[in-house]
C-alpha cells in the first residue's frame, strides 16, 4: 500500500472504508475467477466448454497425424489438428478484453469511493 493509499484510508468513515476493501484491486487469476461469477457467468461457462472441447478434438487429431503412414492423411489430420487448437486458443482469449474492462471497473468504483468522501 502506498502512502496515498494510506492517507485516503485514514481520511474515510467506516461505510467508506469498507467500500474501498471491497473494491480492493485483485491479482491476475483472482480476476480471471471472478469472470465465472454475476450476471455473465454463464458466457464465460461456455466458452470454457467450447474451448476444452476445441483443444480436446484438435489434440485427437494431432495424435491421428503422429500416427498417419500416408501422407494425405497426415496433411489431413495436421491441418485440422491444428486450427482447431488455435481456435481454442483464439476462443479463450475473447476473456481477456471482459477482464481489462472489469480491472477497469473496479478502478472507477474505488475513485468513485474516494470523490464521495472527500465531498463529504
Amino acid at each position: 500500500m502506498t502512502k496515498t493509499d494510506e492517507l485516503i484510508h485514514r481520511g474515510l468513515d467506516e461505510t467508506g472504508q469498507e467500500a474501498l476493501r471491497e473494491t480492493e484491486p485483485l491479482g491476475y487469476f483472482q480476476l480471471g475467477l471472478s469472470q465465472f461469477t454475476g450476471a455473465f457467468g454463464w458466457v464465460t461457462w461456455l466458452i470454457m466448454a467450447v474451448q476444452i472441447t476445441l483443444f480436446a478434438v484438435g489434440v485427437w487429431c494431432a495424435v491421428h497425424f503422429f500416427a498417419a503412414t500416408d501422407v494425405l492423411a497426415a496433411v489431413k489430420w495436421g491441418i485440422s489438428g491444428g486450427v482447431l487448437i488455435l481456435m481454442a486458443l483464439n476462443v479463450k482469449l475473447s476473456l481477456m478484453p471482459q477482464m481489462q474492462a472489469d480491472r477497469v471497473i473496479r478502478e472507477v468504483r474505488r475513485l468513485q469511493v474516494i470523490v464521495a468522501s472527500r465531498s463529504k
